[in-house]
């Protein structure tokens, strides 16, 4: 039997899941776990009889760490509306933060906000203004520079650099088409299960 995943080891991912921001969803999952942390996010379970918002505050609440990425404000094409999913959740984390009870573990959570441009959310979530936003410009090697040092600081962790987890996540893309072909998968239809099964296998024959 596994052992159970430590509270504080947990990261929590809340970012589109569009095909457009993939390559950077991937980036920031790589990241998370060559670091050492686990990540998750709503994408790790397709169970039907499970209310979705409720499947978000059980991970949310397990979660040390959080990444935001509220870049996704622009309008759906066929809506012609903003998805506000990302912000929902953000709000979820900072509540579960700032009013669970004395000395309850969630009191201590730690998070990053990113966007795309600096300043860009000011104008759609000015509620957060103050906080430390990081801008990522779309760029895999931006979201995982920023994730790298949130959870080195966070964690008061000695971690790889951002450099050298680039350069490892460059080695890793370009080994995922011959590990997808081992495990008998495609690399883009990977579910998020999959992908960290991915990660994992590449971590455990490169550790870094």
């Amino acid at each position: 039997m596994p052992e159970p995943i430590s509270y504080r080891s947990q990261v929590f991912i809340n970012c589109p899941f569009d095909d457009a921001y993939k390559p950077l969803f991937r980036a920031i999952v790589f990241t998370v776990h060559a670091c050492g942390f686990t990540a998750r996010c709503a994408q790790e379970d397709d169970n039907s009889a499970d209310v979705r918002i409720h499947k978000i505050i059980r991970i949310i609440d397990a979660c040390h760490y959080g990444i935001h990425d509220i870049s996704k404000a622009d309008l759906d094409d066929n809506t012609k509306l903003a998805r506000f999913n990302m912000p929902l959740e953000l709000g979820i984390f900072i509540g579960a933060h700032h009013f669970a009870p004395a000395r309850h573990y969630n009191r201590n959570k730690k998070f990053i906000v990113m966007d795309s441009e600096p300043f860009r959310y000011q104008k759609f979530i000015s509620d957060i203004n103050g906080q430390d936003i990081k801008a990522h410009e779309l760029k895999e090697e931006n979201v995982i520079w920023h994730v790298r040092d949130f959870l080195a600081t966070s964690s008061r962790s000695q971690l790889p650099g951002a450099n050298y987890l680039l350069e490892q996540y460059e080695l890793f893309k370009d080994r995922l088409p011959a590990i997808c072909q081992q495990l008998k998968w495609t690399v883009n239809k990977l579910t998020f299960i999959n992908y960290v099964d991915c990660t994992t296998v590449w971590l455990n024959e490169n550790p870094v």
